[in-house]
């Protein structure tokens, strides 16, 4: 039986390039897991070991491991920081109880580090922060505090001040016991000495800790009334007042570095081991039934009670399709039999393994609080539950979005075409924003994603680690379709064909719903004359026409049908002449009340040297770009805008001719907005055209 309190599920994210996958790298060195540290610049951190994320040095997936710091285990997510996986961050964070924000020393709060801050606070997840990288030039800790508590409207907890800056940068002082970390130059994160603060630094350490310990102990009335009557609270004490708040998510304890440097990295440990929750402190899941709605019960992390377990991963490696699994409560053992709730079926639990990157450990079983990965389970999906089958309860599910970009791919060759279709199908489960279709009329293949860089990636993954070579088309945006005048209509489906005939009339007003409303259909029908059983089939015709718009064959949104009135007969009406009727009621009305192309705007955040602002800003303005704010920081100016996606291909080639190189962007799916009309019409023209080409 396993002490829970010694469990910390975490997991790092952070902006592109603030050092996540670095500052794991020397997590797993001090914690004895590897003994030669790889570097990311060379292509051999641990936890990149896709082809692609050592080429690109960056990272794609999350890749979980297990490692020990004093008696704790930590199960580590190294999560990506680029704005188009953020659903690995997401999903990650679905499962984590804490994790280390790591903010560039330069860069500060970057665009990609909001987003994932957003999420972690919409998952409700205590974090410490971690300031790295200070030995860069235009490194300055304090002006990323500033920025976390401006930016991020986040309160960071100076927990450590860092001794010298940029490449004087030499250790920090821990404010709490007062002492000087202080590392040599020799890289050995070993080679440390604990001495006194500097003298010079004993002014900035007094106010910096007196902030600390004010912040603290307003977490515990009776330690804060001995504190205002003069009596300084003991280390301990600190520390449990610290942990509260943490947890709460008042503030966040936060810490400086230079994880490249090797130095500071054990006190952000001490730090996760200090104040980030174990399992058992987290709010529990809840449990929803089938139909999504919570049941009031909880998965009470316990390994006594009834299995509960969510596999928030997939991935397909040499030794075939891994589940990663956190389980919330129960126990899982090997051999034995678990039900999932989302298709109804039970699996077998094959072999259970413990992660390390991509090595891997066998285990008889697991339990409550561990992170783990089950090998061979045949229709396990991200986001599905595994409970126990004597007694069955969904965990809240994933909400994934829904893919804005899409590409037409085809095989290079005949024999080919097989190995793309299981290839596809293993990439599509192991990441939910990743779809694919097919085109019923031309009989490509589509696939849709995130933005540009998903979808590059996915072509190289198909190339490189399933061997299908494929011709790409050009990408195409995931425009929509909908209303804008308020129809009252009627439509009569009769058919006479000897026997029983169909019959069916409605009478509906089709009106434009609030944006982002989706689908609504309302019956308003009294005195009987459409059956309220007939009622879902009118809903279900008009549902089934939703794909395919009168424009140029996009998917609709945000309108309303009200059934008002009809006819039936008593003979020949039935569900499937009423929902024929809808279909056609469709086919009529949407034409008169206005069709509108709706185009996917994108929220776009892009950084630039001072001297290239003007062309930046112009260059977002000639994309139909809207601009929201420019905030000026030390290395440059942050400039968000809303631009539509269809003006954002090839943005990245464009952004770094202007700026030498040196500028960087990231985008995100903001909402839809009408499309201007001579850019729609371009697109149905363009439609068009396509379909004729068939």
């Amino acid at each position: 039986m396993t002490d829970l309190s010694h469990y910390r599920n975490i997991g790092i994210f952070a902006h592109v390039d603030a050092g996540k996958t670095t500052t794991t790298e020397r997590i797993l060195k001090l914690t004895g897991k590897i003994h030669k540290i790889g570097e990311v610049h060379d292509g051999a951190a641990t936890t990149d070991f896709m082809e692609q994320e050592q080429e690109r040095g960056i990272t794609i997936q999350s890749a979980a491991t297990t490692c020990f710091w004093k008696q704790h285990r930590f199960n580590i997510i190294d999560t990506p920081g680029h704005v188009d996986f953020t659903i690995e961050v997401y999903r990650s964070l679905k499962v984590l109880d804490g994790g280390i924000g790591v903010f560039c020393g330069s860069g500060g709060v970057e665009p990609q580090s909001e987003t994932n801050w957003r999420y972690a606070n919409d998952s409700e997840v205590a974090r410490v922060i971690y300031v790295n990288k200070l030995d860069r030039t235009g490194a300055d800790f304090f002006r990323v505090v500033k920025q976390i508590e401006d930016v991020l409207g986040a309160y960071p907890l100076v927990m450590t001040l860092p001794i010298g800056r940029e490449d004087d940068f030499s250790g920090v002082v821990d404010l709490l016991t007062r002492k000087a970390w202080i590392w040599d130059n020799s890289g050995d994160p070993m080679n440390y000495e604990i001495t006194d603060a500097p003298t010079e630094m004993a002014a900035d350490v007094e106010s910096w800790r007196e902030k600390l310990v004010e912040k603290a102990v307003e977490q515990d009335d009776e330690v804060l009334e001995k504190y205002l009557d003069g009596e300084e609270p003991d280390i301990e004490t600190l520390k449990r007042c610290i942990r509260k708040g943490t947890i709460k998510l008042d503030f966040f304890p936060t810490f400086c570095g230079s994880s490249f440097k090797n130095k500071g990295v054990q006190l952000v440990l001490d730090g996760v081991v200090d104040y980030l929750p174990n399992p058992t402190e987290v709010k529990p899941q809840p449990e929803v039934d089938l139909e999504g709605h919570e049941t009031g019960n909880f998965a009470i992390v316990d390994p006594n009670k009834p299995l509960r377990a969510l596999a928030f991963k997939i991935m397909d490696d040499r030794f075939g399709a891994l589940t990663f699994l956190r389980l919330y409560s129960g126990r899982l053992e090997k051999g034995t039999t678990v039900l999932n709730t989302f298709t109804g079926k039970t699996e077998r639990i094959g072999r259970i393994v413990e992660m390390h990157a991509n090595s891997r450990q066998e285990l008889d079983a697991a339990q409550a609080g561990d992170i783990v990965a089950v090998l061979g389970m045949k229709n396990v999906q991200t986001g599905h539950t595994l409970c126990d089958p004597d007694k069955p309860a969904t965990l809240e599910p994933m909400v994934f979005p829904d893919p804005v970009i899409s590409i037409a791919v085809s095989p290079k060759d005949k024999a080919a075409n097989e190995k793309m279709g299981i290839a596809l199908g293993k990439m599509v489960q192991e990441d939910p924003s990743f779809h694919v279709s097919t085109d019923e009329e031309s009989g490509e293949t589509i696939l849709k994603g995130m933005g540009e860089l998903h979808l590059d990636i996915k072509v190289d993954i198909l190339k490189r680690t399933h061997g299908v070579e494929v011709i790409v088309g050009k990408p195409q945006v995931a425009y929509r379709e909908t209303i804008t005048k308020r129809v009252e209509d009627e439509y009569t489906h009769k058919k006479q064909t000897g026997g029983s005939g169909q019959y069916a009339k409605i009478n509906y007003i089709i009106e434009p719903g609030e944006p982002g409303s989706g689908f609504v259909f309302e019956s308003a029908v009294t005195g009987g004359n459409v059956p309220r059983e007939y009622w879902p089939a009118v809903d279900k015709g008009f549902k089934s026409m939703l794909d395919k718009g009168v424009l140029a064959g996009f998917p609709c949104l945000d309108f309303k049908v009200v059934l008002t009135d009809g006819g039936f007969h008593a003979v020949d009406s039935s569900a499937i002449a009423f929902e024929i009727a809808a279909k056609a009621a469709f086919r009529q009305s949407i034409p008169k009340a206005g069709p509108q192309l709706m185009e996917p705007i994108m929220k776009v955040d892009t950084f630039t040297p001072d001297a290239h602002v003007g062309d930046v800003i112009g260059d977002l303005n000639r994309r139909r770009g809207m601009i929201k704010s420019q905030d000026a920081g030390a290395s440059g100016v942050r400039i968000k805008s809303e631009v539509p996606l269809s003006e954002m291909f090839g943005y990245i080639g464009d952004l770094r001719t202007m700026t030498s190189g040196r500028g960087q962007f990231s985008m995100e799916f903001s909402h839809y907005m009408p499309c201007p009309k001579n850019v729609a019409d371009e697109v149905i023209k363009e439609v068009n055209e396509r379909n004729n080409a068939k």
